[in-house]
């Protein structure tokens, strides 16, 4: 399990984000919360995962997203102080 796509083409990586950014935005147009969608979205992703790879493998998934969170990888606006 590696990236957006889990080794997936680049194409189909990218249909899967616009699908996932097109009912983003059907959500916020119709007043959901973006923190209330994105513990949605995590919640609906980690069980499809689970569903296919079990829970150790994305345990191990999980904890190697804390140092790239930290890192700002996922960081689209940055906070100059």
């Amino acid at each position: 399990m590696t990236g957006l796509g889990l080794g997936e083409s680049d194409d189909e990586s990218l249909r899967a984000l616009n699908c996932i950014l097109e009912a983003w935005e059907v959500g916020a147009s119709s007043g959901v919360k973006p923190e209330m969608m994105a513990y949605a979205a995590i919640y609906a992703a980690l069980s499809d995962l689970v569903s296919s790879y079990g829970e150790d493998a994305v345990a191990d998934l999980a904890g190697g997203l804390v140092d790239r969170v930290r890192s700002g990888e996922f960081t689209l606006y940055r906070v100059r102080q």
